[in-house]
């Protein structure tokens, strides 16, 4: 009875998703367009849930993550308000769901796009990219891996060319790695481990 409450609880623990941290080796924008630009967003609440609707990853296949999601403890804490994915200048970014574009511009010098992602809640999830330079206007319907544009040579905040995904609802910022189901993921199979220890029944 014991070895099998020990299977059970390493099971669990093999199935539950990790940190997201854990995978890191001109014109005016809207209120709350660009993650990098809100003002007064908060962090996240623990009540915030993100549904998996995600088909695709923004850029290639399963980019290497350099920098992951770090939530601040307060409204203006530091903190990274989304992930940032390795991509080569000029490469397609896509919608990783179907939505609508919410905006598509300049912020800072540098390119943005945002989705508005359907059947989200209200208010609906958003997500964001940046710098991108857009190939879709604001207002337009996107479908889950459309290219809606292209990464910018310059604009990163990162070592090395990437994009910056986030992901909020309403002023509140999320892991847009939440958004990927498992299968996008490439968490691999369950494995069973080796139990110490417990002797055999």
């Amino acid at each position: 009875m014991q070895l099998l409450l020990v299977v059970a609880l390493t099971v669990a623990a093999l199935l539950a998703p990790p940190a997201s941290r854990l995978l890191a080796a001109g014109a005016t924008a809207p209120p709350g367009a660009v993650a990098g630009a809100v003002t007064g967003a908060r962090p996240a609440a623990d009540d915030d849930t993100v549904p998996a609707v995600g088909r695709t990853w923004p850029v290639g296949v399963r980019p290497r993550v350099p920098r992951g999601w770090e939530p601040p403890a307060t409204v203006y804490g530091p903190g990274h308000r989304g992930v940032d994915l390795a991509a080569a200048p000029g490469a397609p970014v896509r919608a990783v769901a179907d939505g609508r574009v919410s905006f598509a511009g300049r912020v800072a010098g540098k390119g943005v796009v945002s989705v508005e992602l359907a059947g989200t809640g209200d208010p609906p999830l958003r997500t964001t990219y940046e710098p991108v330079r857009a190939s879709v206007p604001q207002g337009a319907e996107v479908t889950a891996g459309e290219v809606i544009g292209t990464v910018e040579a310059g604009g990163s905040h990162c070592t090395a060319p990437c994009v910056h995904w986030g992901l909020l609802r309403g002023g509140t910022y999320l892991d847009p790695l939440s958004l990927l189901p498992p299968w996008l993921l490439h968490r691999g199979p369950s494995r069973l481990l080796p139990v110490l220890g417990v002797p055999l029944p």
